[in-house]
């Protein structure tokens, strides 16, 4: 699953990833390979990611949304 994390100003990430845990206006969820298509509004929090290989990696943001399709999830974040 690839996952990509977009400020207006620069791309803060890109990879392929195992696992990504969101901070939902709702609530956090995660999100694995072959989730569902969805859109969602974020939250200022922390965003997980476990890579390919493993590797943790946190991403703060302070608001955002993401989509889902297709196994690429793209978070559009205000700020990170």
């Amino acid at each position: 699953m690839l996952l990509s994390i977009i400020t207006p100003d620069k791309l803060v990430y890109s990879g392929e990833i195992k696992l990504v845990k969101l901070p939902g206006v709702d609530g956090s969820f995660e999100i694995l390979n072959n989730h569902a298509p969805l859109i969602s509004t974020l939250q200022k929090g922390q965003i997980k990611v476990i890579e390919a290989d493993n590797e943790l990696k946190y991403f703060d943001i302070e608001e955002g949304v993401v989509e889902v399709q297709n196994n690429r999830v793209i978070v559009l974040a205000g700020s990170v």
